[in-house]
């Protein structure tokens, strides 16, 4: 279960920004998206890397690889959609005129940010020639993939705490290794901004230094991965905010 201010507010979190100053207004949050990548060992295992230091949101934090969505992502043209299920789930609690392109443009972020952070490509493999005039969407789709929308799994959003300095609406996406387009264990495209790249049990995870977020998304990727592959797409995300420094969830 997320908590409330259990992250601790050292006195160099807040030389470095992390906290909003007392008087300030809350940050408006950003939308945002992360990628579980599921792979089948012996024991499921997840993609984490670390945070460096010098970044203003959770420095020397484990995470999955993810980030801001971009205009892009919104208005990329690829075939294929996201299951109905999912799709229905993104749409939950959200504006009352966001698009299908904004939600599945949450998904599209999902993958990009991925490769650019990681240097894996998550995709499935296709005749079709995809362009698009955006550098990283480009290096993408020379690998001869498009993303797969329909095979990409909405399990948990969540809002970062008000008293943060910068704060996102991140929705976490899985998806599973048979999309693994590239050497899984070959990341020297990496950006560099995830540190300490592996691939981790889900009891491994728990020994990190996680966001309290992050350590109740591992939860979530074990509760999931007790169902099917067609059931796990079936299943709620919860939808954890926190009001008054307590965590409010709602099943979407």
């Amino acid at each position: 279960m997320p908590g409330g201010k259990d992250e601790g507010k050292s006195a160099s979190a807040n030389k470095r920004g992390e906290y909003r100053q007392k008087g300030h207004p809350a940050a408006r949050p950003r939308e945002a998206a992360t990628l579980v990548i599921v792979r089948q060992d012996q024991q499921p295992r997840v993609l984490m890397g670390k945070r460096a230091a010098s970044h203003q949101f959770m420095p020397n934090k484990f995470v999955f690889p993810g980030g801001r969505l971009d205009l892009i992502d919104q208005r990329l043209r690829v075939p294929g959609h996201l299951d109905t299920a999912v799709l229905r789930r993104l749409n939950e609690s959200t504006r009352a005129r966001v698009s299908e392109n904004q939600l599945r443009g949450l998904a599209l972020a999902a993958i990009r940010e991925t490769y650019e952070e990681t240097g894996l490509v998550i995709g499935r493999r296709t005749d079709r020639r995809l362009a698009t005039s955006h550098r990283v969407w480009q290096s993408y789709f020379a690998h001869g993939v498009e993303p797969p929308l329909d095979k990409m799994d909405f399990i948990a959003r969540a809002v970062t705490p008000a008293y943060r300095s910068r704060r996102f609406d991140t929705r976490f996406f899985m998806v599973h290794d048979e999309f693994i387009h590239t050497d899984p264990d070959e990341m020297g495209r990496a950006s560099g901004e995830l540190l300490d790249l592996h691939w981790l049990t889900l009891e491994e995870t728990r020994e990190l230094e996680l966001p309290t977020i992050t350590r109740w998304v591992i939860d979530m990727v074990a509760e999931r991965l007790r169902f099917g592959r067609d059931e796990q797409m079936t299943q709620s995300a919860p939808y954890v905010r926190f009001i008054n420094g307590r965590a409010v969830i709602k099943p979407l």
